[in-house]
């Protein structure tokens, strides 16, 4: 017997915000995504904030993209003036497909989530231009290291508004 999938009214979100944190911890400033993560994962968040921190966005994350009303990916940037922090809208776009093979997308995510269960968060990308890829252990340069306050205060200001 073939099992079919029946198409399903999507549910409510039962979380105002997840964050997802990503980037290498090994590859200097490509860690600022996770360090984020963790750094907010420290802190006295509401119930409905979720903090996950990851070295690469897969697939399994479109089931807490879909729980919440809101997300916002931190990541680094490999262009622009190092230390620019940087906050776009994102929407679903499927033409953002990757190889699947190390990485996805957010946008591809994004738009894993809709057509799927018909899901559509807003969301940002909150990106910090690095300085040094260079391999280390979760070390972030002077520069990348001095812009994190304010991406920490724009996560914060991204959870907190309303949706």
């Amino acid at each position: 017997m073939n099992s079919v999938a029946t198409e399903t009214a999507p549910r409510a979100p039962s979380l105002r915000a997840v964050v997802i944190g990503y980037g290498s911890p090994i590859r200097g400033d490509d860690a600022i995504g996770p360090i984020v993560a963790d750094r907010l994962d420290g802190e006295d968040l509401p119930d409905d904030v979720r903090v996950i921190s990851r070295h690469i966005l897969t697939a399994d994350l479109v089931p807490d993209i879909c729980d919440a009303q809101r997300v916002v990916f931190v990541d680094a940037a490999a262009k622009g003036v190092p230390g620019e922090v940087r906050c776009q809208r994102l929407t679903a776009d499927i033409s953002a497909l990757s190889t699947m093979a190390h990485f996805l997308d957010p946008r591809e995510l994004l738009a894993w989530a809709q057509s799927l269960y018909g899901c559509e968060p807003e969301a940002y990308l909150l990106s910090v231009a690095g300085d040094d890829f260079d391999f280390s252990h979760f070390d972030l340069s002077k520069t990348i290291e001095s812009a994190l306050p304010e991406v920490m205060k724009q996560v914060r200001v991204l959870i907190a508004a309303d949706s």
